[in-house]
């Protein structure tokens, strides 16, 4: 496989909505700063890059392996790219230190990256056997094997409750407390084998998706904490956008979308009561959609990308600051 072997999903959709703030900046007088707060393996951020000769790019990752990947295949724009290993919740940190105030657009591509997915090493794949590992960042945290050998019963089904979905998630957790007083979890082949004999036979496999997906999801998200995360970014994000700025964000479970959704809800409703006959600019919306509810893709799309199947994209342009 060629190194940057890597296809972002909704590539041009992203680059036209970035533009709008782009844009924006340029009407304004300002010089733009694009902040790509996943950078991944910088495919995104090469469309970007290509397609605005005069904006700059935050890259953001907390992933050093993917960060050196982008350093290498986006070494052709020099300065215009600045990597940064962070988690894209200390965004306004690191606008701070780069001595950055605005921004005219906030690209997310949330979730597991390609570049995880395929190395077997990460652990983040039931269909192959690795270390149950699953941080994005190697370099700190609990790993999932962590989580699996150390957190009660009642907290583990919580985890694979409310972040994977799983309606056995009381059973899933039992079992997995049982099985590691005989063996310490470490492999994700390990894992996968419990949740085929404990789930296998319910409502996954009818639905014909893999016992394991809905687990090895909660687990990730816990290890990586990326619902917190996300929920703390997005706003601070906002509040750092110029007027006419945008965010684009391309989420890919329910979960995450739920909180983007919420989060540009409360931005681009009036606060006023519905029965008041003038609302006063300090209720008025700060937000207003640039997406009809949430975008997926084509399926010429799916069928060429088969990751960008489960894709909703929602985006915003900033109109006036937050009340």
């Amino acid at each position: 496989m060629e190194r940057f072997a890597h296809t972002p999903v909704l590539l041009e959709r992203c680059v036209e909505l970035v533009g709008v703030g782009v844009a924006a900046a340029r009407e304004a007088g300002i010089a733009p700063v694009v902040v790509d707060g996943t950078l991944g393996m910088g495919g995104h951020a090469a469309g970007i890059l290509e397609a605005f000769p005069d904006v700059r790019v935050i890259g953001l990752d907390r992933d050093t392996d993917a960060l050196d990947r982008a350093r290498t295949r986006l070494s052709a724009f020099g300065d215009r790219l600045t990597p940064v290993h962070a988690v894209d919740d200390e965004l306004e940190e690191v606008l701070d230190d780069l001595g950055i105030d605005r921004i005219s657009s906030l690209l997310l591509d949330l979730g597991v990256s390609s570049l995880q997915l395929d190395e077997d090493e990460r652990g983040f794949s039931y269909s192959r056997p690795a270390p149950l590992d699953m941080r994005m960042d190697q370099s700190r945290g609990l790993t999932a094997a962590d989580v699996l050998n150390t957190y009660s019963e009642a907290d583990l089904a919580r985890i694979i409750r409310e972040y994977g979905e799983e309606r056995q998630a009381r059973r899933v957790a039992r079992a997995v407390v049982a099985d590691r007083e005989k063996r310490p979890w470490e492999t994700s082949d390990q894992l996968a084998g419990l949740l085929e004999r404990v789930v296998g036979d319910g409502p996954a496999k009818r639905k014909r998706s893999h016992p394991a997906k809905r687990t090895f999801q909660a687990l990730r998200i816990e290890v990586n904490r990326e619902l917190d995360s996300l929920s703390s970014a997005l706003p601070a994000a906002l509040g750092r956008l110029h007027i006419g700025g945008t965010a684009v964000i391309e989420s890919y479970q329910s979960l995450e979308d739920v909180i983007v959704k919420r989060i540009f809800t409360n931005g681009t409703r009036d606060q006023a009561p519905p029965d008041l006959p003038v609302v006063p600019d300090y209720l008025k919306a700060w937000l207003t959609p640039l997406t009809r509810g949430a975008e997926t893709a084509t399926s010429e799309e799916i069928e060429s990308n088969p990751r960008s199947a489960s894709v909703r994209l929602r985006a915003v342009q900033k109109i006036g600051e937050a009340r």
